[in-house]
């Protein structure tokens, strides 16, 4: 009966928050989708103990923070209704429409292997421990599959996956060893990797923490206590930095909120080892976020900042005029702060510092209805530039047929760092950190790439297999006579300059 209380107030304390931004007939139809949830978990518990309906609960109070139209709320609380009998989707449409029914639909295919149940095979001990690993793999290519296609179909589904996702993470305790690091390897390669295409930094970051100590338990340990020894030095440089900016922004007239943000500590490891493991060499342990009111402010907020204290060479960089591929706008300027000590400040308008924080899913904060009690449909609204990788995804995520292609595909193409090149004409050519100029000829055309015999980047002439920079401008040189080279494929980075040259081979060239 306790439990039973605690979902109920847990519900009631998410209700009196979503009331804020939906209209109570929305609140009329998220009560009936509790009631149902109620009584299809009704009695189930978790491996804590605790009533299972808590679970898909939180999972709609997490999404909560990105004030989430009412179809999502109600897909959260009932994302997990599926999974028991005899309910089906039929239930769910009936009840609370198609477009409810349709996403937690997709959220519940996310979670089942259809491979002739080949889940069951595994309980076989006589089966071929080969049979076995080639079945694992196909279920987990089956699984990336799914996630893709999900995303490319409804963001909402993977928006609702991830907080299912996060939920998870936060309750991962109770489980079995094994299963922990399973789970959170999982969160590593592809759950963290998609919040973070979609710009979601806060999500991204707390699944990376949530995941280090199960996947790394001892690097975890060891760089806990080594940021625990040198963090209270670096907090006195940044609050007096904090400080003296407050004042002088006051004097100019620039409003700002300025934050000391610590680096999530998964993000602070994976750097460290491109810093030969030198805390001493990471600028933004502590990072100075100054939030402003709009673009203009925040290049004054970088005039002021630059008059305070000297910059680091090559180390300013204009992330609103140019910004990341996940949308990310911001200006990121390292200097010699109070008393030598090296900062990073950030500085963003607040719609940045949304998307920043909530990715794709800032689009709910700043798009459709927002008044209190409106009906209007308020979904996430998105260019096709913002989301252009999808649809690249959509095209050849078919035609990989092992987890180790997909994965290692993801890795470079959409969860790796990304550098800009530009064409002689100022176009913007997005491309994976490492990419050479055939992987920039094949960005722009098809045809520019079969034919490419040479380039140069800022007027040099370079190899076709040198790695770009970013921010060079890129020409490329064709000649009618040239052709794919089978040699292409060990130095290109990108799947679709790999697809085209093997196309090409295939076909009997």
């Amino acid at each position: 009966m306790a439990k039973t209380k605690a979902v109920r107030d847990q519900y009631a304390a998410l209700r009196t928050r979503i009331s804020e931004w939906l209209s109570p007939r929305e609140l009329k139809k998220i009560d009936e989708a509790f009631a149902f949830a109620e009584r299809v978990h009704a009695g189930e518990r978790r491996a804590s103990g605790e009533s299972y309906l808590r679970h898909p609960v939180e999972v709609a109070n997490i999404l909560a923070s990105i004030r989430p139209d009412a179809a999502t709320v109600m897909a959260a609380i009932l994302h997990d209704t599926l999974e028991e009998k005899p309910y089906d989707v039929r239930h769910i449409k009936r009840a609370f429409g198609d477009e409810v029914a349709t996403l937690v639909e997709g959220v519940t295919k996310l979670d089942r292997i259809q491979l002739n149940e080949t889940s069951s095979w595994f309980s076989i001990p006589l089966l071929h421990r080969r049979t076995k690993e080639r079945l694992g793999h196909e279920r987990h290519v089956e699984s990336l599959r799914k996630m893709l296609l999900a995303m490319t179909k409804d963001i909402r589904v993977i928006l609702i996956k991830l907080a299912d996702r996060l939920d998870n993470m936060r309750t991962l305790a109770p489980l079995r060893p094994d299963k922990r690091r399973r789970i959170a390897q999982d969160t590593l390669e592809l759950y963290a990797p998609i919040a973070n295409r979609l710009g979601m930094g806060e999500w991204r970051g707390e699944l990376q923490d949530l995941a280090f100590p199960y996947v790394y338990p001892q690097e975890h340990a060891a760089l806990q206590e080594r940021v625990a020894r040198f963090l209270p030095r670096y907090e006195v440089a940044v609050n007096q930095a904090k400080q003296i900016l407050a004042d002088e922004f006051a004097k100019v007239g620039i409003k700002a909120e300025i934050h000391g943000r610590v680096k999530h500590l998964y993000s602070l490891w994976l750097k460290l080892q491109r810093y030969d493991n030198d805390l001493e060499r990471i600028y933004d342990l502590i990072a100075l976020r100054v939030i402003v009111n709009d673009d203009t402010a925040c290049y004054h907020a970088l005039g002021i900042v630059h008059k305070l204290w000297k910059p680091l060479f090559g180390r300013i960089k204009d992330y609103i005029s140019l910004p990341k591929p996940n949308g990310y706008q911001s200006l990121h300027t390292t200097v010699f702060g109070p008393s030598g000590h090296i900062l990073e400040v950030q500085i963003r308008s607040r719609p940045m510092h949304a998307w920043s924080d909530q990715g794709i899913a800032a689009h709910w904060l700043y798009s459709g209805a927002k008044e209190q009690g409106s009906d209007k449909r308020r979904s996430v609204v998105v260019s096709r530039n913002e989301l252009g990788w999808l649809d690249e995804i959509r095209k050849w995520q078919q035609s990989l047929s092992n987890v180790t292609d997909l994965k290692a595909t993801l890795k470079t193409d959409f969860f790796s760092d990304r550098i800009f090149c530009f064409t002689p004409a100022g176009d913007i050519v997005d491309l994976p950190a490492g990419s050479t100029p055939i992987d920039f000829a094949y960005q722009i055309h098809t045809t520019v790439g079969d034919r490419c015999i040479g380039a140069t980047a800022d007027n040099k002439n370079i190899s076709l297999t040198a790695a770009l920079k970013n921010g060079q401008i890129v020409e490329i040189r064709t000649s009618d006579k040239q052709h794919p080279r089978r040699d292409w494929l060990s130095v290109v980075k990108t799947e679709k300059a790999r697809s085209r040259i093997r196309t090409h081979f295939t076909n009997g060239h």
